[in-house]
């Protein structure tokens, strides 16, 4: 039998205290797709930044081909023809995308000049494979989801034999996500070999040849898809039975009709328009409809990162005229950002300082200087409520890892003792262990009184979570559905354009299908 193109043998890592990895093991043969899962601190992408050049490791070895290497940096890996596109965004984004596709050839070239028209031909060539995407504009500009492309795009130009994917379609689309699959298809039937990580069992069971799986930085098991369930893998990334994914939704003695949160006739003159909805209090309200209707949009106006030119928010039912982010935060509603490296936490700063941040004013003293012992307490107060997972409250938010990331950005929005927070994609690539601890804090946090509104792309979590849900389409509400009626098929209706706008409750569920 040939060496497998890839081998790990023992591989450990530790960061500081933390042990990432404990002595691991994974093979990857030629042209097969090989997911690796675990929970959100299993060692997944630390495992994959090692490959990759980013980390070295403490202990173990790396063969390729069945040849011992030493891959000192991503330049390294990137000679033996290895390919990482990062869960996380990690593109410049005052460059264009042409220069971010290339930047590795550019990077390598000895010719002071540029030719910038054959660059920017061989980079729309590659996009063009993925997304109509222009390669000449600024991938600042871009939604996320485009990021995301551009970072899949990315690891094509290069000539790999071994591609590293970390979530890539985290933040696709569902048809971004079916043109990604042909192509890993193609790729595969090339001889490429790929790694998968993903906690998306239905895109591990449809891609993949063997599934890996690792829990606590150890080695769990391998097996084929093909002798093995959804639910044996998920026992094996948790090592328990996740029974229940979503806590128990509002029930019928919590109703009630008073509004937390009332828009009416909303707008920003170019993105969205003429959205009125409500916020009930002790409800989660789900915010539907395919990426790019306007969802984020809607939730930036409300809270002051977009300007509105029409309309009118009312916080318990009084007027709430904000012109800045600063006023909202004041005022108590909040905004957890989609993106959850580049606006929701500060990878570099503490735990402490991550959480303290929004309101800085209450903890500093008649000098002006901070009281570092009241940041830490309350800090540490937040974090043992929503159950960081963490060494010590001054470690870097970067060495947690993602879910317990999104309990720290949630963490921040709570320390100013907020009325309402809105929360887009508030679970997007974490683990589905981390989900369910996040759906229940969720939920408490309704309970307790404050406003909930959530924004996902994950129709099952918002079926699952939500009490309530309205969907967006073209910039405006296309309707409503709640009780029974929170169908797929009812969402995809009105999120797609078939039917009018409509309210559709369980009594009036027959008109949805």
């Amino acid at each position: 039998m040939p060496a497998p193109v890839l081998e790990i043998r023992d591989v450990s890592k530790c960061f500081g205290a933390i042990k990432a990895l404990t002595d691991v093991t994974f093979t990857l043969e030629r042209g097969e797709v090989h997911a690796l899962c675990g929970e959100n601190g299993a060692g997944k992408s630390t495992l994959m930044n090692i490959i990759a050049g980013v980390l070295q490791p403490d202990e173990g070895d790396i063969l390729i081909d069945g040849a011992l290497v030493k891959i000192a940096s991503p330049a390294t890996a990137q000679s033996l023809g290895i390919g990482l596109v990062h869960q996380e965004i990690a593109l410049c984004p005052d460059a264009t995308v042409a220069e971010n596709m290339f930047m590795a050839a550019t990077n390598r070239r000895r010719s002071p000049l540029m030719n910038f028209s054959r660059l920017e031909r061989e980079a729309q060539a590659v996009m063009d494979r993925l997304a109509p995407i222009d390669v000449r504009r600024r991938v600042g500009e871009l939604p996320i989801s485009s990021q995301q492309l551009v970072e899949i795009a990315k690891a094509l130009t290069l000539d790999c034999r071994i591609l590293i994917f970390d979530e890539p379609t985290a933040a696709l689309t569902v048809a971004e996500a079916q043109l990604l699959f042909g192509i890993i298809n193609d790729l595969k039937a090339q001889g490429i070999s790929i790694v998968y990580i993903s906690h998306r069992m239905a895109e591990i069971f449809s891609l993949c040849d063997r599934v890996t799986v690792f829990r606590d930085g150890r080695y769990v098991s391998t097996e084929r898809v093909s002798d093995i369930t959804a639910d044996d893998v998920v026992r094996c990334m948790v090592g328990r039975e996740i029974t229940q994914l979503y806590p128990e939704k509002q029930n019928e003695a919590e109703r009630t009709s008073e509004a937390i949160l009332s828009i009416h006739n909303l707008g920003d003159g170019r993105r969205f328009h003429d959205v009125s909805f409500e916020l009930r209090k002790g409800e989660i309200l789900g915010i539907g409809g395919l990426i790019g209707s306007g969802r984020t949009e809607i939730a930036e106006g409300i809270c002051g990162l977009r300007q509105t030119t029409t309309g009118e928010v009312r916080l318990r039912g009084k007027a709430l005229r904000v012109t800045s982010y600063a006023e909202a935060v004041r005022a108590g509603v909040v905004y957890l950002s989609e993106d959850r490296k580049g606006s929701g936490v500060f990878l570099d700063l503490s735990i402490a300082q991550n959480i303290a941040v929004l309101d800085l004013k209450s903890l500093t003293g008649r000098f002006g200087l901070l009281n570092a012992k009241a940041e830490a307490e309350r800090a540490g107060d937040l974090a043992r409520r929503l159950g960081v997972r963490m060494g010590g409250i001054n470690l870097p938010v970067s060495s947690l890892s993602g879910g317990n990331q999104q309990k720290v950005a949630i963490a921040k929005q709570l320390a100013v003792d907020p009325k309402v927070i809105l929360l887009d994609e508030p679970t997007r690539g974490i683990d589905v262990g981390a989900k369910s601890e996040i759906h229940r804090l969720l939920r408490d946090l309704a309970r307790s009184g404050i406003g909930i509104v959530v924004i996902t792309s994950e129709l099952q979590e918002l079926l699952g979570l939500c009490d309530r849900a309205i969907v967006i389409r073209e910039g405006s509400v296309a309707g409503d559905v709640e009780g029974a009626a929170m169908t797929e098929e009812a969402i995809m209706r009105l999120a797609s354009g078939v039917g009018a706008r409509q309210h559709i409750t369980s009594k009036a569920s027959e008109h949805a299908v």
